[in-house]
């Protein structure tokens, strides 16, 4: 069987998906075409429902519930990983509102997060993540919302930080900040979706446990990033929750949509947000 699976370029996806994708697992027979893309195409391409699996926000998942529901491995959840808020120089925030501001995607979970602590900052303009620090030197925008790996360099440019936004809602909420998940089609067979849960779990774990075995693979795809950035990048964002969401998991996902049901940010949804797992 031949499904087509979605991820970023990132090296946290990359380390997650190596053993997976690259034989270092039995997959049983099912075999993976690879599409490798920036989060905020792979949540475009959620709305289309063009992948069986995919890498996507938390805030698009949102939208795609009646298409794909949320596997329990592979997640991005953290503390201290939250998206950045960054200027040239410092900005009030209550001057912060009236910013253009660069974001790295309306879907993505780190603009729902903006939208929460500064609901009225609507001066939004997106691009690709990896171009917005360059737009703000540029002074195209006033401010930019930065995720992955630009939240170890930006301070080498000489940008400042005006807020942590997973720091905001880890304050706020006493819970990890839950950014990126991996979807499956729900049409798919209840089998089947449990396997391809547990083989992702598989190549989190022996990542996790042999790390150095996905270097070659990770450093493919890090645009020439330094391998102590790509190190933190991965320490960061991979970790217990996804290997398992487990309940502190599950707790702050189901607070992240019930708050963004309150602020009406997401839409109503009916559908289950988890597959029903047989944990083993």
């Amino acid at each position: 069987m031949r499904l087509t699976l979605g991820f970023s370029p990132c090296p946290n996806d990359t380390f997650i998906f190596d053993a997976l994708i690259n034989a270092k697992l039995d997959t049983f027979g099912i075999d993976f075409a690879v599409v490798i893309a920036d989060v905020e195409e792979l949540n475009r391409r959620a709305f289309e429902g063009s992948l069986d699996i995919t890498k996507l926000s938390y805030h698009t998942l949102a939208y795609v519930l009646s298409t794909y529901e949320l596997l329990h491995a592979g997640s991005a959840l953290g503390n201290n990983c939250g998206p950045l808020l960054i200027a040239k120089n410092h900005i009030p925030p209550n001057q912060i509102p009236n910013c253009k501001i660069a974001i790295p995607g309306k879907y993505t979970t780190a603009n729902f997060l903006l939208s929460v602590a500064y609901p009225t900052a609507t001066n939004r303009h997106e691009m690709l993540f990896s171009d917005i620090e360059q737009a703000i030197l540029d002074n195209k925008v006033d401010a930019g919302l930065i995720i992955h790996e630009n939240r170890f360099t930006y301070q080498n440019k000489g940008l400042v930080k005006l807020i942590d936004l997973g720091e905001y809602w880890e304050t706020t909420t006493a819970l990890p900040i839950p950014l990126g998940g991996i979807a499956i089609r729900r049409s798919l067979p209840l089998q089947l979706k449990q396997t391809i849960n547990t083989l992702i779990r598989q190549s989190v774990e022996q990542a996790l446990q042999h790390p150095a075995n996905t270097l070659p693979y990770v450093s493919q795809y890090a645009q020439a990033m330094d391998t102590n950035v790509m190190m933190q990048h991965i320490n960061l964002y991979v970790n217990n929750y996804s290997v398992d969401l487990g309940e502190v998991g599950i707790a702050a996902i189901e607070k992240l949509f019930a708050l963004a049901q309150q602020k009406q940010l997401i839409p109503v949804y009916t559908s289950n947000i988890l597959l029903p797992i047989v944990k083993s």
